[in-house]
Parts: C-alpha cells; sequence; structure tokens
C-alpha cells in the first residue's frame, strides 16, 4: 500500500513538473538536389532560458530584445544543428528571421540554406538543441523530397539519424504520423488529466452519498467503453474538421476550454452530477479536445500529397495511447476499488489535485499569465 501511494504521488508530482506544454521545436527542411532549405521553429521562452532575451528583466519579449540577439541565437541554434550527405558537412547560411505565434506561445523563426558538394540521396542530420539543459527537449523534424514528406523526433538518445530520401513510402509515413500522435497524447497532459477524472469512477458506483466499489469488472469495462468511444468519435471529428480548414477557433479559446474541462470533470468526482452519464461531458468536451489535437497536427505540418493518410495515422497513434493509459489505470483501478485508499486518496483526493492543477492552467491560459515557475 505505502509503494502505491509512492508511485501515486510521484505521478502527481511529474504531472505538476509538466504544467505547461514540454519543450518542443519544429524543424522543416525540403530537399531538392544539392540544395536543403529548411526553417526551424524554436520558442522563445526556452531562448530565454538557455541565452537570456529578456533584457529589461519585465517577464516579456520583445521585438526588439529578439532582434538585439539575432547573432547569438544564430549562432546558439546553428552550432546545435548538423547537416550532412555522404559524411560531408553541408554548411548552413540563415537567410531570414521571424517571429511565429503557435499555440502555446511565440516562437522564433530562422530560414535557412543548407549547400552540400552533391545530390543529397541520404541526408545526415545530428540535432542537440537544449539537450544539455533540458533532457526532456524534443526536436520535430518534417522532411520534404520531391512531394513526399516523412517526420522523426530528435531526442537526447536519438540525436543522430539517417534518412534515405528515395525510400520514403507511403507505409513509412502511415508509421511516422501515428507515431506522432502516440508521443503527444502522452505529452497531452490536460488530455490525459480529463480522460483520468473521468474514469477515476468507473470502479465504483454512488450509493447514499457515498462511492461504492462495484460487484464485477462487467460494469466497470462498460463505463469506461463508453467514455473512451464517445471521447473519441468526439475529437476525431474536430480533429478532422480543424486540420482540414473546415473550422478554425481561437487557440486561447481552445486551450482555456481544454483547462476548464479538466476542472469539471475532477469536480465532478467529488460533487457528483453527471454520475453514470459521464460519457456525455466526454463527448461535449472531446469536441473541444480534438481542436487542441489538430493544433499539434498542424504545427507539425501535413504532407499535401498523402494528406488523409496522415491525418488517419495520427488519429489512430493517438488513439492507440490512449488505449494504452486505459489498459494501465482499469485493472489496477478495479484491483483496488475495495479499498478506503483507492476510495479517498486516489478518486477524492486525486480528483482535489487535478482540479486544483487545471484551475491554475486556467488562470494561465484565460489571463494569459504565469503563475507556475515551470
Amino acid at each position: 500500500m505505502k509503494r502505491l501511494f509512492l508511485i501515486l504521488a510521484g505521478f502527481f508530482c511529474a504531472l505538476n513538473a509538466w504544467a505547461h506544454k514540454p519543450s518542443d521545436s519544429y524543424l522543416s527542411l525540403v530537399v531538392k538536389d544539392s540544395v536543403i532549405s529548411g526553417q526551424w521553429d524554436i520558442a522563445l521562452r526556452d531562448l530565454d532560458f538557455a541565452i537570456g532575451l529578456d533584457a529589461n528583466g519585465d517577464a516579456e519579449i520583445t521585438w526588439g530584445e529578439v532582434r538585439a540577439k539575432h547573432a547569438e541565437i544564430d549562432a546558439y541554434a546553428m552550432s546545435r544543428l548538423h547537416l550532412a550527405t555522404q559524411d560531408k558537412v553541408c554548411p548552413i547560411q540563415v537567410t531570414e528571421r521571424l517571429i511565429d505565434d503557435h499555440t502555446d506561445g511565440a516562437y522564433a523563426v530562422l530560414r535557412f540554406k543548407a549547400q552540400c558538394s552533391a545530390a543529397v540521396s541520404v541526408l545526415q542530420a545530428r540535432y542537440t538543441l537544449f539537450f544539455d539543459i533540458d533532457p526532456q527537449h524534443k526536436g520535430l523534424l518534417r522532411l520534404e523530397y520531391q512531394g513526399q514528406s516523412s517526420t522523426a523526433i530528435f531526442s537526447p538518445d536519438k540525436a543522430s539519424q539517417e534518412f534515405r530520401l528515395n525510400q520514403v513510402s507511403r507505409l513509412q509515413q502511415f508509421v511516422d504520423y501515428a507515431r506522432e500522435g502516440v508521443w503527444h497524447i502522452w505529452i497531452g497532459f490536460d488530455h490525459i488529466l480529463f480522460l483520468l477524472a473521468l474514469l477515476l469512477p468507473a470502479v465504483v458506483v454512488r450509493q447514499d452519498k457515498k462511492w461504492q466499489a462495484v460487484s464485477a469488472f462487467k460494469p466497470a469495462f462498460w463505463s469506461v467503453l463508453k467514455i473512451v468511444t464517445a471521447f473519441t468519435l468526439a475529437h476525431s471529428i474536430t480533429l478532422t474538421l480543424a486540420t482540414l480548414g473546415v473550422i478554425s477557433l481561437p487557440s486561447r479559446w481552445v486551450e482555456s476550454t481544454i483547462a476548464a474541462s479538466v476542472v469539471i470533470a475532477a469536480l465532478n468526482n467529488i460533487f457528483p452530477l453527471f454520475r453514470e452519464r459521464r460519457w456525455i461531458m466526454a463527448f461535449l468536451f472531446g469536441l473541444i479536445h480534438g481542436f487542441g489535437f489538430a493544433s499539434v497536427l498542424t504545427d507539425l505540418g501535413l504532407p499535401q500529397g498523402a494528406l488523409v493518410l496522415a491525418l488517419v495515422g495520427f488519429n489512430l497513434g493517438v488513439e492507440a495511447g490512449q488505449l494504452a493509459i486505459v489498459a494501465g489505470f482499469l485493472p489496477l483501478a478495479f484491483g483496488l476499488r475495495f479499498s478506503w485508499f483507492y476510495r479517498r486518496l486516489v478518486l477524492l483526493g486525486g480528483s482535489a489535485i487535478i482540479a486544483l492543477l487545471a484551475a491554475i492552467w486556467l488562470v494561465e491560459r484565460v489571463f494569459d499569465m504565469k503563475l507556475m515557475p515551470f
């Protein structure tokens, strides 16, 4: 019992540390003969931590402060990206500097060209941005060659990768985007907490104003199935519509509503309103969560020649990551359902922690401010 408590405590501490979107950068490379054209979007908050952009210390980074650091940003970033073919380095030159807004804030945009000594058939890339100061950082690559796109993720344990450009297949594109979907549901802690808040009461039933353990596995399974199905159907609808450009909503409104949905789902476990109709909540708020997933897919970029393939692959990846979470949760929760530990500490105490954390996210997102130092 003590070990389980420590595991859960560690889990919530880890979620606390990931209260904001994890550090990512977006690297796009287009290969044509011996020339590589690139764009690199790097979060200003990450650059500020690494080299210090906020000159006057007012917690706001202006265009003037970024412009004053252009040379330093170029040197810092480009010293951490190496492109080569046939083991011969392709020198990189920055050609343009911009600022762009992503769903999680402002990014510095570096456009560049790399000239290789011969036509590129095998691209060797080494990416080490921020790995020395943030081992959780990821570099998300989109590589285009002759109208085909592939993706990859750079991490400290996969800093160097090799890409054979003439071997990009439709199957590989599908697998790449499915892998991105799995990764982004696992780092999307607001989505995970919303789902967990809905699932926590699945192994109990409300009787005499108290949560009591269910007598068998079947009702718990059906409760989970209805919630997961409703959430999946809802976010799949809006993910598709938003990615195809049919519907577009302001990112701050979407992110704020997602945070609010987590608060409501968690408080419903303490002051039950929906009870056995939590699947309705899963569907209604799942529509909004779909827009959140779509923002990630938009940041990654979609291959125009395989739009449907990439969309389906990403969505199935999200579902696979979601099912992995459910598969880990349900047997453990069912085994603990009779215990005071589960009904009081996990269900009620965990829901209170989730509601508090999500309330802080909500304030931060609504008022565009930062309350937590991480």
